[in-house]
């Protein structure tokens, strides 16, 4: 290394950040009002089938496919395509609903996104 050497740079210390938590504090819940307004879609499945195109193609009004989940069993609640919940149809004022019957936990959801 030459002193006039215009390509020898010398070495940098390594990046330091402050500390990112006010006074030390520990913040165990996230200030998620940012994110309260943002839609997402919710969809409910109730079964799935897999049928060849020529059956497909052959459907039409009246036609019943029959799905690989039996009356009275659980539809899944998605959200953004990720399953969040378990749930049954229900019907208030005419109208369909659903009951949650069983949540997936934050872990397992963070689990099936890897």
């Amino acid at each position: 290394m030459t002193e006039n050497d215009p390509n020898d740079v010398p070495a940098a210390a390594p990046a330091q950040f402050a500390n990112l938590q006010a006074d030390g504090e520990q913040h165990s819940d996230l200030d998620l009002d940012v994110i309260l307004d943002v839609p997402v879609t919710l969809s409910l499945e109730v079964g799935r089938a897999r049928v060849p195109i020529r059956n497909l193609l052959q459907l039409n009004q009246g036609s019943v496919v029959e799905l690989e989940r039996g009356a009275g069993e659980s539809l899944d609640v998605f959200v953004n395509g990720t399953l969040i919940a378990h749930g049954e149809v229900v019907v208030i004022n005419d109208r369909f609903g659903v009951r949650l019957t069983d949540v997936v936990s934050p872990s397992e959801r963070i689990r099936r996104l890897r």
